[in-house]
């Protein structure tokens, strides 16, 4: 069995009880970076072995660990933090665990753009999840305009490299419209701002923003 374990965002006591019975039970956890998931097995006292599955090696991994499964293996999948499967290579694993009719689950837990939307206050009847804009500020001003037309709520990240350039490009697209960024969701030092870009672009003028941002529009 293929495992898709959701692990905490931030906040290390963010995960399911079943999330901790599957990562002990199972033969070995393929995990982004193993030093980041050792954190989390170490605080649980889990002893299992780890095997690195990342963006640059998510081919050849993939095969190795199918090769596991297809042997009567059990692998638990996880992310640096949250549902993997969203923005990871996990994808990748799970396409090809369907295709070969591997038999997998989901143990549900923590996603930040649900976090985020939820705590946003804003409508979560019917959303987009956008993921990543394009780096390019001309790109990322079209994209930002293709999807002031529809009648969503929008919901994407940004780094904290380009929170800025983001919030003046959804100032030029959206005018003063509120907007909602947050960070550090779950973690001691979890932020929110609310009001038009302009002012969040001068709340975050005080000090330099860090760590990962969700925006909801």
């Amino acid at each position: 069995m293929l495992y898709i374990v959701a692990t905490p965002i931030g906040n290390l006591g963010d995960i399911s009880l079943r999330a901790l019975e599957v990562l002990k039970s199972v033969d070995l956890v393929a995990c982004e970076d193993t030093r980041h998931t050792q954190i989390l097995l170490s605080h649980y006292g889990i002893r299992v072995p780890t095997t690195s599955f990342f963006q640059h090696n998510r081919f050849t991994k993939a095969e190795f660990l199918l090769r596991l499964l297809k042997e009567g293996k059990s692998v638990a999948l996880v992310s640096d933090a949250g549902t993997p499967g969203i923005l990871d290579p996990g994808y990748n694993l799970i396409k090809e665990a369907i295709a070969q009719n591997i038999p997998l689950t989901v143990i549900p837990g923590p996603a930040a753009f649900v976090c985020a939307l939820v705590l946003s206050g804003k409508p979560a009847h019917k959303f987009i999840f956008e993921g990543f804009l394009p780096n390019r500020a001309q790109a990322r001003r079209n994209r930002l305009a293709k999807l002031a037309a529809l009648d969503y709520t929008l919901v994407f990240y940004e780094s904290c490299h380009r929170i800025h350039a983001t919030l003046q490009d959804i100032h030029t697209v959206f005018g003063e419209k509120e907007v909602v960024c947050l960070r550090e969701l779950t973690k001691k030092f979890e932020e929110v701002y609310r009001g038009s870009p302009q002012d969040i672009l001068s709340s975050l003028q005080k000090q330099k923003p860090r760590g990962e941002f969700v925006v909801v529009i």
